[in-house]
This record gives C-alpha cells, sequence and structure tokens, in this order.
C-alpha cells in the first residue's frame, strides 16, 4: 500500500538498550517512561489534516517497538517502510539524540526521500538541524499543518517550496534557505476537527495498532488528551511553552484557543473508542470565565462517561469548580503551585498566596473533585535544599489541614532533565540565578547518553548545584512517600516499593559517581548495567498512584474499529 508520507518517533536515546544509563526521577509525573516514548500531540493533527488534503500518512512509534520487544529491530523496520517523505519529530529536547540516530537511518537506507524535522525543539535549533546532512526541511512555529500540506505538495510536483511559509530548506546547490515566518493562525478550526478518528482508521488500514501506540502501556491505561489552545498566558520562567517562549520560538504574542464546541466535540468522539480518562489540556480560565463556563455548559449538555482531568495555573472561582463537578461527576483537577513558599512561587512566575491555593482546593473537594493533585518541584531559582524539604512539610500541613483525605495527592519532582530552552530562565539565567550548561545541540546529544541522570541536567542555581539537586530530589520524594503513608493516602505495600526504587537509585548513583571519578569507566559501567536497569524497570509508585480506573477499555476499542470497518 503505497504512503505519502512517514512519521517516526524515536526513543530518547537511540540505544537506550545498550547503554548503561540510570534516569532517575526524569518522567514520574506523566505517563510515558524514561524513553518518553511518547509522541507529541501534533503528529495526529498533521496526519489527520494531510489525509484530509488527500494524502495517506503512517505514523510509527519507533521507540514504543523497542521498550515491547527487546529483539525489535528499528533500522531493519525502517528499510521495509516506503515514502517518498520521512517526518521525525524533535517536540521535546528530549528526543535530540534518538531523533537525529533515527534520521541518520532513514538517509542510509532512502537516500532519495525527503527528510523533516518540525516540533518545537526543532524550531528553536533549526539552525543547527538543517545544518545536519540527513536533514532537508525543517518547518518551524507551533501550527505547522498548512505549511506541511503545502511542502508536500512542492515534493510531489517536484518544484523547490520557496513559499512555503516558516520553512527552512536546502535548495538544488545545497544552500540553506530561510523562508519567512508567516504561519501563525488565529483561528484553529480546521485543525483536530475528527481527532483520532484518523489515527483510528490508520491503524486499521496498515494493521499496525503497536506503530499508533501513544505510550507503552497505553492499552493498559489508555489516557487520551484534548487540546484548548495553542500558546499561552502566563510566562513562567522554567517553561519552554509559557507566553515568552511562544513569543521568542513561535512568534506568537498571543494564544489561539479553541472554540468550546470543538474541545467538547473532541471529548466526545474519544468516548465513543475509550473509557480511559480525558486530559483537557490548558487551564479553561486563560481564555477568561465565560469561555470556561461555554465548555461546562456544553459538557452538561453532552455528558461523558469518562472522567475528565482539569488543570488550573492559578486558584479558581468557587463556581467555576461547582460546575465542573456537576458536568464532570469524579473529575481530576492538577495544580502546581511549584513551591510552598510564597515568594519562590513569584519568582517563578506564579503570584499567588498559599491561602488562595488551599481556598481553591477546599472548593474543588468539596464540588466533588474525585481527586486533587498538587504538584510542587525542585530546582527553583531562589530555592535551597532546606526550602525543598520545608515544602515536604507544607504537604504534611496540608494534609493535616485536609484531615487526611484520600482525595489528595502531593508530589514533587525536579525540574529535569533539562530547564527549557526558549525558557525566560533559560535565555537570561543570570536574571534568575541560573547557569546554563549547556548551548549547543550536540552538548544535549552527549549529555542524554551519560550514565547519570544527574550529568544530564543541563542548569545548576546560585542555590543549588546539579548533585545537590539530585540529592535533596531524593530526600525530598522519600520524605513526601512516607507522609503519604502515614495519612494513608498510599498503602504500606506501595510506600515501601517507592522507598526501595529510591534507596536503591541514590545508591547506584553514587557508584556510578565513584566510577566515573575512576580510570576504568567503560568496564565498571558496562559491570553495573543489569543493576541499573533493574532499577530502571522497578515499580515507580507516583506514576501508579496518578493512575485513574479505566475499566474495559480494549473491548472498546476494539468495537470502534470493528463499527468503523463495517460502517455499522
Amino acid at each position: 500500500m503505497s504512503t505519502d508520507l512517514i512519521l517516526l518517533h524515536a526513543p530518547s536515546v537511540y540505544d537506550f538498550r545498550q547503554k548503561t544509563i540510570l534516569y532517575g526521577p526524569v518522567s514520574d509525573l506523566i505517563p510515558p517512561s524514561p524513553v518518553f516514548e511518547m509522541y507529541p500531540i501534533g503528529l495526529t493533527s498533521i496526519a489527520e489534516y494531510l489525509e484530509e488534503a488527500g494524502y495517506r500518512v503512517r505514523i510509527v512509534n519507533l521507540a514504543v517497538r523497542m521498550m515491547r520487544d527487546p529483539h525489535f529491530n528499528a533500522e531493519e523496520m525502517i528499510k521495509r517502510l516506503k515514502a517518498p517523505i520521512f517526518g521525525i519529530d524533535l517536540h521535546w529536547m528530549v528526543h535530540c539524540h534518538g531523533s537525529i540516530e533515527i534520521a541518520r537511518l532513514v538517509k542510509k537506507n532512502h537516500p532519495t526521500s525527503k527528510l523533516v524535522f518540525g516540533g518545537f525543539s526543532s524550531s528553536y535549533f533549526y539552525k543547527e538541524l538543517i545544518e545536519r546532512p540527513e536533514i532537508d526541511y525543517v518547518i518551524r512555529g507551533d501550527s505547522t499543518e498548512e505549511p506541511f500540506r503545502q511542502l508536500m505538495d512542492c515534493v510531489v510536483k517536484k518544484v523547490e517550496p520557496a513559499k512555503v511559509p516558516n520553512l527552512v530548506w536546502k535548495d538544488s546547490r545545497g544552500k540553506v534557505r530561510e523562508n519567512a515566518f508567516t504561519n501563525i493562525p488565529t483561528d484553529l478550526s480546521n485543525v483536530m476537527i475528527h481527532h483520532y478518528d484518523s489515527v483510528i482508521h490508520s491503524v486499521f488500514r496498515y494493521r499496525d495498532l503497536v506503530s499508533y501506540i501513544p505510550f507503552r502501556d497505553w492499552l493498559r491505561y489508555p489516557i487520551t488528551a484534548v487540546l484548548t489552545c495553542r500558546g499561552c498566558t502566563h510566562s513562567c520562567i522554567i517553561c519552554g511553552g509559557s507566553a515568552a517562549a511562544f513569543r521568542h520560538i513561535h512568534h506568537r504574542d498571543k494564544p489561539v484557543f479553541r472554540t468550546p464546541e470543538m474541545v467538547v466535540q473532541n471529548i466526545k468522539r474519544i468516548e465513543r473508542f475509550s473509557r480511559g480518562p480525558i486530559f483537557v489540556l490548558g487551564d479553561l480560565l486563560q481564555n477568561g470565565e465565560d469561555y470556561a463556563n461555554e465548555i461546562l455548559r456544553l459538557l452538561g449538555e453532552h455528558p461523558v462517561k469518562n472522567q475528565l482531568i482539569f488543570e488550573l495555573f492559578a486558584p479558581a472561582p468557587k463556581e467555576i469548580l461547582r460546575k465542573m463537578g456537576e458536568v464532570a461527576p469524579n473529575f481530576c483537577l492538577e495544580m502546581s503551585p511549584e513551591s510552598h513558599d510564597p515568594e519562590i512561587r513569584k519568582a517563578v512566575g506564579r503570584s499567588y498566596s498559599n491561602e488562595a491555593l488551599e481556598q481553591t482546593m477546599d472548593d474543588a473537594l468539596e464540588a466533588g473533585c474525585g481527586r486533587l493533585d498538587i504538584f510542587f518541584m525542585t530546582g527553583l531559582s531562589k530555592q535551597t535544599t532546606k526550602s525543598v524539604m520545608d515544602t515536604v512539610d507544607y504537604c504534611g500541613y496540608q494534609l493535616e489541614k485536609f484531615k487526611g483525605d484520600k482525595r489528595l495527592s502531593h508530589f514533587i519532582a525536579p525540574i529535569s532533565p533539562f530547564l527549557d530552552p526558549g525558557s525566560l530562565a533559560y535565555e537570561h539565567p543570570e536574571h534568575y540565578g541560573y547557569r546554563v550548561l549547556f548551548r549547543k545541540l550536540e552538548d544535549y546529544r552527549q549529555a542524554l547518553v551519560s550514565p547519570s541522570w544527574k550529568y544530564s541536567l543541563n542548569y545548576e542555581t546560585e542555590w543549588m548545584t546539579r548533585h545537590e539537586i539530585a540529592e535533596s530530589a531524593y530526600e525530598a520524594i522519600r520524605r513526601l512517600i512516607r507522609l503519604k503513608a502515614k495519612y494513608g493516602v498510599i498503602s504500606k505495600e506501595l510506600a515501601e516499593v517507592g522507598e526501595k526504587r529510591l534507596d536503591d537509585a541514590q545508591a547506584m548513583m553514587h557508584r556510578i559517581d565513584e566510577i566515573l571519578a575512576g580510570s576504568n569507566q567503560s568496564e565498571e559501567l558496562a559491570a553495573i548495567k543489569p543493576g541499573v536497569d533493574r532499577i530502571n524497570a522497578f515499580p515507580v509508585s507516583e506514576k501508579i498512584q496518578l493512575e485513574l480506573p479505566v475499566g474495559m477499555v480494549k473491548l472498546k476499542v476494539l468495537s470502534y474499529l470493528w463499527s468503523w470497518a463495517t460502517g455499522k
């Protein structure tokens, strides 16, 4: 079957199965593993848009395939794939090693096919990427659907893409050309119309479910996401998706919001094939209370059985939370105050008091919130080791204040593996008290293959070294696990699993430090690889706690596929 475009998703490190790498708590609070096998939602949006334009698009999640089968050979599969154009996402910086290694394999095996990169990190490092011999095009921006369609037209017609907006490319003489950055849509009504439907249809077309799985355990825990906007109204200094970062990288002066009707339509379409939780990405209040109220009104008119996850970037009015409880019973709510200290929180870019935070928490629980997740971070501006431990103490204060309510869950993790390029702290480190250790793309590629996650951190602060950030993270997570077990938020058995993993990981981090200080590094790192792999594969108590009940979802997916195939 002919395919016009194949979109490949790489693991963070291409040869992760061979290398000795202690990952640490770099992905404990998100569904994917430290291999970061989850591809960005933009891949499905591009695939849908191009399918609507008449092109056949296939997504192949190489990272998931490599994780699920230790004998899977990525290069052999790449050899078998045939298309005039291959696309590789470099959205999150953590993929900068794997994505480029996969690009090399594509060009090696398909020298006449064109290769295009896209994503947030591609937009930031486009000048370095386009200089690489494997890469023919880089599409910049947060909305690349239409530029991608125009590029596809040019490749098919064999004409140079001189007028494709946002494109950086090499002409027939190998000269790098940079087209005008003019595609900054202020209307998203033409994208993600039938979101996920085209993915499911492609699964059936190519008879290849595994390549479309968003992350390794998705069939067991099929969480999905619905996007409300592109851009952000907030400028948190550590975030590569902040308002400041969008202006700097994507030339977007203000966010563009999807209509409430489209948001709810996507939620309803997901309900057709999944009973898993649905994460509504982006604070509904970013676009004002009227916008939030309209989405909630439509959800009231068109209720869904799935548990909905909402996020708040700041305290919310009680009435909004009450409506969430009415239209989405047992909803999950996520907030990230980052620190217990309002001064540190303000320095990060979130300026609100603990009293306001606690009032919103109280209102959410009263409104029927089924689970309330509160996230804190380490490695922040003005934060010391003592302040990190004080944050854990504050979690204990909240658990006491809310009488050990089992719906309340606290989490803490370091900014890792990288401080986001494009964020205010990365662009102006001295102003915010940071020291950025890597600037070049190749520096990041080498950092990702460091034997310990501590050495992949791309920053230190005036208040904490990389060593102190790593040590304090382990200690803070350990203390928080004990707190949650004390109040019965997690079982004693789960707490024991969590502590065992932390103790072994911290001891292994120290052992790697010793090896790196010696002269026989290669041999000794190879010797400890089985132990490192066991630690990396150990159950993550925080990840287990974050999962919501899902029920019999596999049958729902198969039922949807059958309904589509038969037209019933």
